[in-house]
């Protein structure tokens, strides 16, 4: 069995984070989303792995995987991306006619897609498709399945009069027939190739299309609240890990300090994580707060935050609260009105707050 991960998209909806790097690569809990989904697949026993990616996201995602131990990697063109099935479509020649997980590598699963794998392993079905219940106002910006005697019999994108609640989450796992599904398949009102119309295909021509209910959270992160809720629910699972210096520090609860890192004359109340190589200096870090490795953080308040790689946050009064700071980020300031600050800062930014 071969991995799928889709990773050509741009993540526009989370501009200016994604102006410079692709979304795969934004760190969540201080690892990139594509190595959440990378370490899914391998701990499900596959490590075969195509990554569908474009000429704009081909080099920043290439740069994020090397060195990933255990896994091997192929790299497929899909550009412009045109969809799912078209994402299948362009990587028929590595797949072969091996079954396959495709994973939308912007998707976050509290207990991995082993269940999903080992589910399409056991029973002989033609695809297994990950549903996670939903509200009924949700459901209609969502694919959703329904579900008749332990099978999927119908696939609805995005109905206005949803016809049940169960919505088709980020992880597929497919055999070989549903590329002759993808043959031929008139593209959708945007010009994309949707993998649930070749799933219907697959349903009407008599194939198998079996349901696993996710359990545990599951997380599409699409939007820039999304990452900062993805990035607490990973952080609930932190365990308390001192590597780094600490002097006069006082870290409360679940703290990761990471190699390298000094923090001195500050309180971090976790779950936190201070990436390889930071500093941090007469701050407070408060929980659900993840700084990346070889940053600086003086005199300053950061508060259910994200804070990308070798980002400096330098003398900013009062608090910087449910931001999304991106990498080599500059922010000074000084004293000023207002009880936070809310930032959501792309890459490579500089930022001074003053009065």
């Amino acid at each position: 069995m071969k991995g799928l991960i889709l990773a050509a998209g741009l993540g526009t909806r989370l501009r200016p984070i994604t102006s410079l790097k692709p979304k795969p690569t934004i760190t969540v809990a201080n690892k990139p989303l594509i190595h959440h989904a990378v370490d899914n697949l391998v701990a499900a026993g596959v490590t075969e792995i195509g990554v569908v990616v474009s000429y704009l996201t081909l080099n920043s995602i290439k740069e994020t995987l090397q060195g990933y131990p255990g896994a091997r990697f192929e790299y497929i063109m899909q550009s412009p991306p045109q969809g799912l099935a078209h994402a299948v479509q362009v990587s028929r020649a590595y797949l072969g006619d091996e079954p396959f997980v495709m994973y939308l590598s912007d998707n976050l699963f509290e207990r991995g897609i082993t269940t999903f794998v080992d589910r399409f392993r056991a029973n002989g079905s033609n695809a297994v498709l990950a549903l996670v219940p939903v509200t009924y106002d949700a459901a209609k910006s969502l694919g959703v399945a329904v579900v008749e005697d332990d099978k999927i019999t119908r696939l609805v994108e995005k109905p206005a009069d949803p016809p049940s609640t169960l919505a088709v989450a980020g992880v597929y796992v497919f055999d070989a027939r549903i590329h002759d599904m993808i043959e031929g398949l008139a593209p959708g009102a945007k010009g994309e190739y949707q993998i649930t119309d070749a799933i219907q295909r697959l349903i009407e021509a008599g194939g198998v299309v079996a349901p696993v209910t996710v359990t545990g959270w599951w997380k599409d992160t699409g939007q820039p609240d999304d990452i900062l809720d993805a990035n607490r629910l990973l952080l609930t699972h932190l365990q308390r890990d001192v590597q780094g210096e600490t002097v006069n520090a006082t870290l409360v609860g679940e703290v990761v300090v990471g190699p390298g890192a000094v923090v001195k004359d500050t309180t971090i109340f976790g779950p936190a994580i201070i990436g390889a190589g930071t500093k941090v200096e007469r701050a407070y870090i408060g929980p659900f707060t993840a700084i990346g490795d070889g940053c600086e953080v003086r005199n300053a308040e950061l508060e259910y935050s994200v804070v990308g790689n070798r980002s400096v946050i330098d003398g900013v009064k009062p608090r910087i609260q449910a931001s999304l700071i991106g990498e080599d980020v500059v922010i000074t300031g000084h004293d000023s009105r207002p009880a936070t600050h809310r930032l959501v800062v792309g890459d490579e930014s500089r930022i001074s707050l003053h009065e």
